[in-house]
């Protein structure tokens, strides 16, 4: 199983609870960006531990692969001591193309022409809180949310793919809000 995050924004709280209900089955973690840093639009949260979730993060027993989020540092990548990707990854997992970024540098036109062009089969961002999981033509358009500071919500969510199933999750109890098969 992946698990896919975003916009964790330093809440250990969040990122505790979520680890403890996915940890069993996890093989890989993809985020995408603003992983420690709150930010100055975003209010503390009371899970706000961005040296603690670091070390959390370092010691995770899987690969994480973090897309630079606009509250992303160089600082944090020290903090972290795992490389921040660039501000967009483009990787294969399980023979799926796989596009990973933040969300806040790309256009909606540009990522899609992008998606055609390099026939991205899941198309990951954050960035926005908000979470979108939908298909259109080849390509599967997924924003997992924030855990820790959702909009337009009340829950925090992450997303999941496991096997030919991708799901957006409530990550507090585990509902499923919706799901795309491949």
């Amino acid at each position: 199983m992946i698990l896919i995050i975003s916009d964790t924004h330093g809440d250990l709280a969040a990122w505790e609870g979520v680890m403890n209900r996915y940890r069993q089955d996890l093989q890989l973690v993809l985020h995408a960006g603003d992983v420690l840093y709150h930010g100055p639009r975003n209010p503390l949260t009371p899970g706000y531990a961005p040296l603690a979730l670091a070390e959390r993060i370092r010691q995770l027993p899987v690969p994480i692969l973090i897309a630079q989020g606009n509250c992303d540092s160089q600082v944090d990548e020290m903090v972290l001591e795992l490389p921040l990707g660039s501000q967009y990854l483009v990787t294969l997992i399980e023979g799926k193309r796989v596009l990973l970024h933040h969300g806040h540098q790309l256009e909606e036109a540009r990522v899609e022409e992008l998606c055609r062009r390099w026939s991205i089969d899941l198309c990951i961002q954050g960035h926005t809180h908000v979470p979108v999981l939908a298909k259109r033509g080849k390509t599967v358009f997924l924003n997992p949310g924030s855990p820790s500071l959702p909009k337009e919500s009340r829950e925090g969510t992450v997303a999941l793919w496991d096997g030919d199933t991708i799901s957006l999750q409530y990550w507090q109890t585990g509902q499923v809000v919706t799901q795309i098969q491949w």
